[in-house]
């Protein structure tokens, strides 16, 4: 699956003090978004098994946000995502309740949407190095 099959919205500041959410939308071969998230034990992969992260490109204003199987480490999707409404997204999660979440919200070509709700996102620069103050780590998590 190429980054152009798909394309990103994130809502940082939902109405009704609702969460905010990144949506992706996939519009390419039908099942193929489907297959990536399935597993081959229990279905479809759960919010818990699923990473967010989101690498910044060097000298630019854009960054790569890729979901991951946390299980075998396989990329799910990986799409181009802007620097600054990714940050929005973050500093909007975590002044929401104190909890830090947000939901990413996947849609495939056929129309079918899967919600995941999250609580970490990972920020890294285009070294590969944490940004830890610009990512959403819950309390208690280690790295």
């Amino acid at each position: 699956m190429r980054r152009d099959n798909f394309t990103v919205d994130i809502d940082s500041k939902p109405d009704d003090d609702g969460t905010p959410t990144i949506s992706i939308d996939y519009d390419g071969p039908s099942g193929a978004l489907r297959e990536r998230l399935t597993t081959t034990t229990d279905g479809t992969l759960d919010a818990d098994e699923v990473d967010v992260a989101f690498r910044r490109q060097a000298g630019a204003d854009s960054g790569v946000l890729s979901l991951t199987n946390r299980l075998t480490g396989e990329f799910v999707l990986e799409v181009a995502a802007a620097v600054d409404e990714m940050q929005a997204l973050v500093t909007a999660a975590e002044r929401r309740d104190d909890d830090g979440e947000y939901e990413v919200r996947l849609t495939d070509s056929e129309g079918k949407s899967l919600v995941y709700e999250k609580r970490t996102l990972l920020v890294y620069d285009h070294d590969g190095s944490l940004l830890r103050q610009q990512s959403l780590i819950p309390g208690g998590v280690e790295l």
